[in-house]
């Protein structure tokens, strides 16, 4: 079934910077995620890229609802989430769930890892014991590790081991939607790609749909369809992946593809190298947030903030400079 599983409407969340002891008093908002819009097609890979601080951790806590929405709204399978009814949302909770960036600490050190793969399935109060030791065994099979490992603790495991538990415990319910944090980023390189591929098999088999955040470019370039890239609370760049990489438009697009590794050992490529430091979101620069950092900045660049509009086919790109 094809169509749009996820769409994010002007999407922001602002967080109060309070001051004083006794009495605290609003001095100011850090405008984490401010005004971004995106859609996720149901089976495919929707990668989110930027530095670190861009928003893109906190665009994920407010589709898993960890966060609540300043404003602006986010649609999935054709209802918006602020306005389903408790069982409606139980069943939004059960069809969207996360894959995160450290299996060190985001497994029970105290549980077994079949207790910990069965967990949702015992919360949702839907499944036999027998079904939840049967599903269990089946998705330890699905992520590549033995049935037995089911009596072990998460310390006797690799790290990419554990990984490969936490994505089974995300399957346990069927979702619809995986959001995966930084998933291989904690790894050694050796492990990354065997993680990489066993998110795509899982994809593959299973339709599930992604939205991956990351910083490497390489990652999010092999996994995903469409990139959305960040800066500083907005998005900046929407394409097509192979068409973002052949084609970036933004200079901060530019930028950070030209510090990426290469494909090759032979493909020389000159690195853009920006200046100065990424801006407080607390008082982000006016008009174009990166301008202060920008190599081809204009003065309506410090003037008017640009606004995400598409100048090719399925591409995107909020930039003064790019003319449709």
């Amino acid at each position: 079934m094809s169509g749009i599983i996820l769409e994010v409407k002007n999407l922001k969340k602002y967080f109060p910077v309070l001051k004083g002891l006794v009495f605290m008093k609003q001095i100011g908002l850090i405008k984490a995620v401010d005004d971004i819009s995106f859609t996720i097609n149901r089976g495919e890979t929707f990668g989110l890229v930027g530095e670190s601080g861009c928003g893109k951790t906190t665009t994920a806590k407010l589709i898993l609802l960890m966060e609540k929405i300043t404003c602006g709204e986010i649609v999935f399978d054709g209802k918006k989430i602020d306005q389903q009814s408790d069982v409606d949302l139980i069943e939004y909770k059960n069809s969207v769930k996360a894959v995160f960036q450290d299996p060190y600490s985001s497994l029970s050190p105290r549980m077994r890892v079949g207790g910990i793969i069965a967990e949702p399935m015992v919360v949702s109060k839907t499944f036999s014991h027998k079904e939840i030791r049967e599903r269990v065994s089946t998705l330890l099979d699905l992520v590549g590790l033995h049935p037995d490992s089911n009596n072990l603790y998460p310390h006797e495991f690799s790290g990419g081991q554990r990984q490969r538990i936490a994505v089974a415990r995300a399957l346990a319910l069927n979702p619809k939607l995986i959001i995966l944090d930084e998933p291989v980023s904690a790894l050694d390189i050796s492990i990354r790609a065997q993680i990489i591929n066993l998110l795509r098999d899982l994809q593959n088999k299973l339709g599930v749909t992604y939205l991956l955040i990351a910083h490497d470019l390489a990652v999010v370039k092999h996994m995903s369809k469409k990139i959305g890239v960040m800066y500083l609370g907005k998005l900046v760049e929407v394409a097509e992946s192979k068409r973002l990489y052949r084609n970036p438009l933004h200079p901060y697009t530019q930028a950070l593809l030209s510090a990426a590794l290469p494909s090759h050992p032979d493909i020389r490529q000159e690195e853009i190298i920006l200046s100065g430091e990424v801006p407080s979101p607390l008082n982000p620069p006016l008009g174009c947030r990166f301008h202060t950092r920008c190599f081809n900045a204009e003065a309506v660049c410090s003037e008017e903030e640009p606004i995400l509009k598409e100048v090719e086919e399925n591409h995107q790109v909020a930039c003064h400079l790019i003319k449709i």
